[in-house]
């Protein structure tokens, strides 16, 4: 993948089959088939994202993920983008505190190769970032239309440690997700993100020899809210049930760049502030 996809759309779209764990008629806590049983789904979808952050070209790139509980603690490969819950998951309706690490590559225009438009392409690339940090939250489990729907607050933080935009970023998520039944489920989220100067002088400015380069106006982008997100996601059992088997999944996201980050000429004249994702794929839940 070239580009970072929109993490809380794949989040969504592949943990709809892992957190219907929680969401069939299980047998009791601790039983071998329940609840606190290991599970780990595996997947991969096609997904339609922009050409970069900011652009109005899209494409279609593969994305893997591979989500699970391992002795009541969860982790999450999910594209370009690792997380683990240190701490464990307790069984049944209850609440769910979370924190853990959080590292994600960001290959934002880090190959002009596939970029589509001229002028941002000769702006020259970026170095593939290397952003780590962490992440703290809380979920509760049973709260509005069954004892196994979820609603999910969190908040995570990264830095660059390599030498693209050297700067951090923090993203507020909610999330809800309920079973329609043993077949299938739905998701919804909300997420935005924050992030600092570096960040949108590295991805949204215009310096005066880039402009001679690309034809696009100089432009000195500041830090602060980068973007707002909706979307949703779901799945139906192929075979067997939410708790084992292959699943079809499938999302859409929509996403709206905001202040400097929309204001750039790579977004205001090149690309555009409303950004999508779709990505329809299969998953299989041991």
């Amino acid at each position: 993948m070239r580009a970072i996809l929109p993490a809380a759309a794949l989040l969504l779209l592949f943990t709809a089959p892992a957190l219907a764990q929680s969401a069939a008629d299980t047998p009791p806590a601790g039983s071998a088939d329940g609840f606190d049983a290991d599970t780990v789904t595996v997947g991969v979808a096609a997904a339609y994202l922009s050409d970069y952050e900011g652009s109005n070209d899209y494409r279609v790139v593969p994305a893997p993920a591979a989500i699970g509980s391992i002795s009541g603690y969860a982790f999450q490969v999910l594209g370009n983008r690792v997380s683990v819950d240190l701490i464990r998951n307790q069984a049944g309706p209850t609440w769910d505190l979370q924190a853990g690490p959080i590292a994600v590559l960001n290959f934002n225009r880090s190959n002009t190769k596939s970029i589509d438009d001229r002028r941002v392409k000769a702006l020259g690339e970026v170095n593939t970032a290397y952003e780590v940090g962490g992440f703290v939250g809380v979920g509760k489990t049973g709260v509005l239309t069954s004892p196994y729907d979820r609603l999910a607050v969190s908040v995570s933080y990264r830095y660059d440690v390599g030498n693209a935009h050297e700067s951090g970023i923090w993203q507020p998520t909610v999330s809800y997700f309920t079973p329609l039944s043993q077949k299938a489920a739905v998701g919804i989220f909300a997420s935005g993100e924050r992030a600092a100067g570096k960040y949108a002088r590295t991805y949204f400015s215009v310096s005066p020899q880039q402009s001679l380069a690309s034809g696009l106006p100089v432009y000195n982008a500041r830090g602060g809210w980068k973007n707002w997100s909706l979307g949703v996601a779901g799945t139906y059992v192929l075979s067997g049930d939410l708790l084992h088997g292959w699943k079809a999944v499938g999302g859409v996201n929509y996403r709206r760049l905001l202040n400097d980050y929309a204001d750039s000429p790579l977004t205001s004249i090149a690309g555009s502030r409303t950004q999508w994702l779709g990505a329809v794929g299969v998953a299989y839940t041991f």
